[in-house]
């Protein structure tokens, strides 16, 4: 018994060994940095200058600031526009190469390639390709007789804002369609099969199989997705610089903004706050509306 004991205990240790690299990073990375941004948040905290407790004066500030909710009422907006856009297209690539075959290696990662593209990157590309000079987009619709002359992408909000979306889905659609996929192949092929013999077609094997044991798939790949277009910010600084007209301005946009441009640090520290529970309270309320019936 107590050389059992003697195991489990050399056991016990060896794992935390194995696991103290990532908590170690976890706790320089984020939890530390949330703490940080909490202090701050309750201090007038200019970028340059001397500090002062101020309590949650930046929070009250905050309730009444009215760039901030159209900020935010905008990036929802985004959020509303892009994150159907990456599912339909994503769950329609994911359909195509979910089976093996000769050519589904090379779509797949074709599908896959802009992923490893950096957003910043990405939207310099996708800057010159609207370009109304030397654009291929302009130029195609030209060519096909759609346009009499070169188009301003971004000269007005919706222009501005269906173009991001634009580039973000072409973007970010292979990373959710690995998600997707990733569910798609975790379905048993018996159901398919015994589905089959009943005499399912595709329609039925998909309404009546897939979409119902992909319930958690989705909800990771909608939290996910969710996340990531309200912490945008790379898309909107380098195409649009907030324009026209400060239209397009996320609100991570604007958290830059207030610490880099107007040096309040701790009025940006409140915001990220804010934003950060605001994230937490969406996530719970879309795993809670996705959870499986296992979990309910």
């Amino acid at each position: 018994m107590a050389a059992q004991a003697s195991m489990t205990t050399r056991n016990a240790w060896a794992g935390y060994l194995f696991v103290a690299p990532c908590l170690l990073m976890i706790a320089t990375y984020f939890f530390i940095p949330l703490g940080m941004t909490l202090w701050m948040s309750l201090h007038d905290w200019p970028l340059f200058g001397a500090r002062s407790f101020n309590g949650l004066d930046n929070y009250v500030q905050l309730a009444h600031d009215e760039s901030f909710w159209q900020s935010l009422l905008f990036t929802t907006k985004y959020t509303l526009l892009v994150t159907p856009a990456l599912f339909f297209a994503a769950f329609i690539l994911a359909l195509v190469v979910q089976r093996p075959g000769r050519w589904s290696g090379l779509f797949r990662t074709a599908y896959f390639l802009p992923v490893v593209i950096g957003m910043s990157a990405a939207s310099l590309l996708w800057v010159w390709l609207y370009n109304d000079q030397v654009g291929v987009f302009s130029a195609i619709l030209m060519k096909a007789g759609l346009l009499d002359e070169p188009l301003e992408w971004f000269d007005t909000a919706n222009g501005a804002l269906f173009s991001i979306v634009a580039m973000v889905t072409w973007k970010m659609t292979g990373f959710t369609m690995v998600l997707l996929l990733v569910g798609m192949q975790a379905i048993p092929e018996d159901l398919y099969e015994a589905a089959r013999i009943d005499g399912a077609n595709r329609w039925n094997q998909l309404r009546y199989i897939t979409l119902p044991l992909m319930r958690q798939t989705f909800a990771l790949a909608l939290t996910v997705s969710v996340i990531g277009s309200y912490l945008a910010f790379d898309q909107f600084y380098i195409m649009t610089h907030g324009g026209p007209q400060n239209s397009t301005i996320s609100v991570v946009y604007w958290i830059y903004r207030a610490a880099f441009t107007y040096s309040k640090v701790g009025y940006a520290s409140a915001m990220s706050v804010v934003l950060l529970l605001i994230l937490i309270v969406m996530s719970f309320v879309q795993l809670y509306l996705l959870r499986s019936d296992d979990n309910a």
